[in-house]
């Protein structure tokens, strides 16, 4: 429980709040322009964008709440319940463009694999937290970790949903090198992770997967990359992002929005939009902010009174960097397109609500550092 002699108003952390409110009334406004040209969107996505905040934002407020030693009891019940979710995407999800990831309940969509990050992110914080282990962790510590990693890993690269898998990846890597790995165990893993890499290149990915990255390699290492196919959306992107300039050319004012010339601008692009009117200095607000709240993860975690809530900070903050450079990075064709939302940014239940459980994690954390 929160000491109240302290007080909620001392204990509740603001820089935390007041950071993350910022991202999600920045990304609904951006929404509103980023929809504005289009008929059919303008007046319902933005405000979606506020319900699925709105259910958010109680959903983080329960989670921070209880105190977060209670997750630590249960987070093997946690985890059995997302991989249960993910089978269940087999069975219920109808199959969209070649992928199976939406269960649609009633006029509601959930996707499994975005509610299976904060999953993962416990799980590691529970078995972590019972290994009293204390000097540097070795390949054999990493054994089983990695299972816990694979087990919804897998059935996220069954759907296919690379981006997320790789997000998992991401961050079960970033939680194992932050909780003391040794330097030559890290070597390791990732010499590893490049090695495993070139299979799954060759024969894993899909025939859309393939030209993704295809057209990435071409448009960064080609004299004459195809921008009128498979390299349309990317290179629409970067000239709204370079159109910006210093200021941007106001809200609602971009011309490569509103024209419609940059595809899925309230999901995975809505950065170019963000970049083409608000321009460099409200791209320096925005990466800003990002950066600060990654940054807060990690003070968080480092005033943790135990190592189940350090690691979750971790996860959190890893959770929040992995999707904001791996974003910014493919609208910016600097890496391959994945299909990566922006948390609290891009358009989506389920991203919306992955992002507020990681905040509500994060919270309950901060709080309960005056608790022990």
């Amino acid at each position: 429980m929160v000491t109240i002699g302290k007080g909620l108003r001392d204990q509740f952390d603001w820089p935390l709040f007041v950071t993350v409110a910022a991202i999600a009334v920045i990304g609904v406004t951006n929404l509103y322009s980023a929809t504005s040209a289009n008929p059919d969107l303008l007046g319902q996505l933005y405000v979606q964008q506020i319900y699925w905040l709105t259910i958010g934002s109680a959903v983080a407020v329960f989670i921070a709440a209880i105190d977060y030693r209670h997750y630590e009891r249960f987070a093997w019940f946690a985890y059995g319940g997302g991989i249960v979710l993910l089978l269940l995407v087999f069975l219920l999800a109808p199959e969209v463009r070649g992928s199976q990831r939406w269960i649609y309940i009633g006029g509601f969509s959930l996707q499994p694999s975005e509610l299976a990050k904060p999953v993962l992110i416990v799980a590691l914080a529970k078995h972590l937290h019972n290994d009293p282990k204390t000097e540097g962790r070795t390949l054999k510590d990493l054994v089983v970790p990695t299972l816990i990693l694979l087990g919804p890993m897998s059935l996220i690269l069954l759907q296919p949903d690379l981006g997320t898998a790789l997000l998992c990846a991401f961050i079960f890597a970033s939680i194992m090198v932050l909780t003391n790995l040794k330097k030559r165990s890290l070597f390791t893993l990732v010499m590893g992770f490049a090695v495993a890499t070139i299979p799954i290149a060759a024969f894993g990915l899909q025939s859309y997967q393939r030209r993704r990255f295809e057209t990435w390699w071409s448009m960064i290492f080609d004299e004459d990359p195809d921008i009128l196919h498979d390299g349309w959306q990317v290179y629409q992107s970067i000239v709204a992002i370079g159109s910006g300039g210093v200021g941007g050319k106001g809200f609602m004012q971009g011309t490569q929005n509103q024209h419609r010339f940059v595809p899925d601008t309230h999901t995975d692009f809505p950065i170019a939009v963000w970049a083409e009117e608000q321009g460099f200095v409200g791209m320096l607000l925005l990466v800003g902010l990002y950066v600060f709240l990654i940054l807060w993860s990690l003070r968080i975690a480092s005033t943790a009174k135990d190592r189940f809530g350090a690691v979750t900070a971790v996860g959190v903050a890893a959770f929040f960097f992995w999707h904001s450079v791996i974003n910014i990075g493919m609208v910016c064709g600097l890496l391959p397109v994945v299909g990566v939302t922006l948390p609290l940014f891009s358009y989506g239940g389920s991203s919306v609500l992955t992002s507020m459980i990681c905040v509500g994690l994060l919270m309950n954390v901060s709080i309960r550092r005056f608790s022990f």
